[in-house]
């Protein structure tokens, strides 16, 4: 599994892209994005987002667990069925609009996906 984001020129090596974001990212066309599925289910929650996006970078791991206990309860029929979609590409590429690239929701959901 890649990670990407939706700023990238989309290649053919990407395999099966798939936009983890629940708000499309500004700026960006369908096209551009080159989008296979958008799994919104699987994103963080409203409240969760805006309690991040006002966090600072020191409270990343305790957003992280939040975030992974909401894919492991409230989200979970979302994340098997994402599973389920993923398990036949050989090449899947979660793509996300975060500018940070270590802490960002996109981690955690690759680990929880991975498991």
């Amino acid at each position: 599994m890649l990670l990407k984001r939706v700023y990238d020129p989309a290649e053919p090596t990407d395999g099966f892209r798939v936009l983890v974001d629940r708000l499309w990212p500004r700026g960006v066309s369908k096209e551009r994005a080159a989008i296979d599925l958008w799994a919104k289910d699987v994103t963080p929650s409203t409240e969760l987002r805006k309690a991040w996006h006002a966090a600072s970078a020191d409270e990343w791991n305790k957003y992280a667990v939040e975030y992974r206990h909401q894919l492991e309860h409230e989200s979970a029929p979302a994340v098997a069925q994402l599973r389920e979609t993923l398990a036949p590409h050989a090449i899947v590429t979660l793509v996300y609009a975060s500018h940070d690239t270590v802490h960002n929701h996109v981690r955690v959901l690759m680990e929880v996906l991975s498991e």
